[in-house]
């Protein structure tokens, strides 16, 4: 009956920590990562209390808790991983799974003993994250938290592949019938509860420190679009220009605004243009990597610091925006209606401010509505582009009638 209990102190605990990722993911709306901790965790629950329940002897249960172990393992590895900017190549994973449960299989049919199925099951889990911590690794910049991160995955890889070889040193020989009264099974209820309760702390750290970090950010963020706003904005160019000066960094600069906004807002009211201006910097959101920054820094215009990226590249980022805005439907104004935005480019020279890269952006800005809007240039090769496509016939029959000067 001890034994029973006992046994069943790992997956409760599992059970509450995933829980507890699944409430800090709800009352935090943070990332899906902290969701993905709370699944695996749940996961492996299920693996133990299967180990614990069925019958020590049956066939299937090394399959099955490898299963889900499995599972638990990767969904925990991607999560870590992608908190940390990275992806895990899960044809890897599915490759050591399969290879681990194909060996597995032939160590049931020809031998009662345990111990070489669990020399089997837990290298598969060894290996696997090993490869989430040098995936991990490779991620750019680390906290103390991340380290700590970090640490506990290697401990987990560390222990699965030697574990279950030193104890089987003393313990040799495990009949599948008598594995819950073994020293193995004893211990690896110690060491997993151990295991569990670190990862747990270390991961439930790390999310309460996303939360504080993202009710820091909700100050920093523009209400309507989620973008940085201008002040927030500002102070990024402010730490990114001397950086990229430091380490020899293009770093560009696109400053966008959309075309005839306030004839949108006349039309149509002001309701469909905050739908609009949502809908720009959704796109903008979508289109930028990681590693730039976006902003609204005014009623309709925004920026994007574009990192690690020459003029040509900046351009092509501008052009493939104009192009999808050009291109993306607003439910919330009459018919087929396309709206445009006009974009200039300018990269940072040696030396710069940001007020004086600003001013060169917005310079390009200014050339790009003076020749027909709905168009991209560029300061550092002053290119001359084609005219803007004819613009949705309905929407120049409004700019016509209208004939309102928007200084836009």
């Amino acid at each position: 009956m001890q034994t029973q209990i006992l046994g069943l102190v790992t997956p409760l605990m599992a059970l509450f920590f995933a829980a507890t990722f699944v409430v800090l993911w709800r009352a935090g709306r943070l990332k899906r990562h902290v969701l993905g901790f709370g699944i695996a965790f749940a996961l492996s629950a299920v693996g133990f209390l299967i180990t614990h329940f069925f019958p020590p002897d049956a066939a299937y249960l090394f399959h099955t808790t490898q299963l889900f172990y499995t599972l638990g393992s990767v969904v925990m590895l991607a999560s870590v991983c992608e908190r940390a900017g990275q992806r895990l190549h899960l044809g890897s994973f599915a490759a050591v799974y399969v290879i681990s449960a194909l060996v597995l299989a032939l160590t049931v049919s020809f031998s009662n003993d345990v111990g070489p199925r669990l020399i089997v099951v837990n290298m598969g889990y060894g290996v696997m994250f090993a490869m989430g911590v040098t995936t991990l690794l490779s991620a750019r910049g680390r906290s103390v938290i991340d380290v700590a991160i970090i640490a506990v995955m290697a401990f987990q890889a560390a222990d699965f592949l030697i574990r279950p070889v030193l104890t089987l040193m003393f313990e040799r020989s495990i009949p599948a019938e008598v594995y819950r009264e073994s020293i193995y099974y004893s211990l690896i209820g110690l060491v997993l509860g151990v295991k569990g309760v670190t990862n747990a702390m270390v991961l439930i750290v790390a999310t309460i420190i996303e939360w504080m970090t993202a009710l820091r950010e909700s100050s920093e963020r523009d209400p309507m679009t989620g973008l940085h706003n201008r002040a927030s904005f500002e102070d990024t160019m402010q730490k990114l220009l001397p950086s990229a000066h430091t380490e020899g960094c293009a770093l560009s600069l696109v400053v966008a605004d959309l075309d005839h906004f306030k004839q949108v807002n006349d039309t149509w009211g002001h309701q469909a243009g905050d739908a609009v201006i949502v809908g720009f910097g959704e796109l903008i959101a979508k289109m930028i990597r990681g590693c730039d920054t976006a902003g609204r820094i005014g009623g309709e215009e925004f920026c994007i610091a574009i990192w690690n990226c020459d003029s040509e590249a900046a351009h092509q980022l501008a052009e493939r925006i104009r192009q999808a805005f050009a291109g993306l439907e607003h439910s919330e104004l009459d018919g087929n209606i396309r709206l445009t935005a006009s974009f200039g480019v300018a990269t940072a020279r040696d030396g710069e401010t940001y007020t004086q890269l600003f001013a060169r952006a917005d310079e390009a800005l200014y050339r790009a509505k003076s020749r027909g809007r709905n168009r991209v240039e560029n300061t550092e090769d002053q290119r001359q582009e084609e005219a803007r496509p004819d613009m949705n016939p309905r929407l120049a029959e409004l700019e016509r009638a209208l004939s309102v000067k928007t200084g836009s």
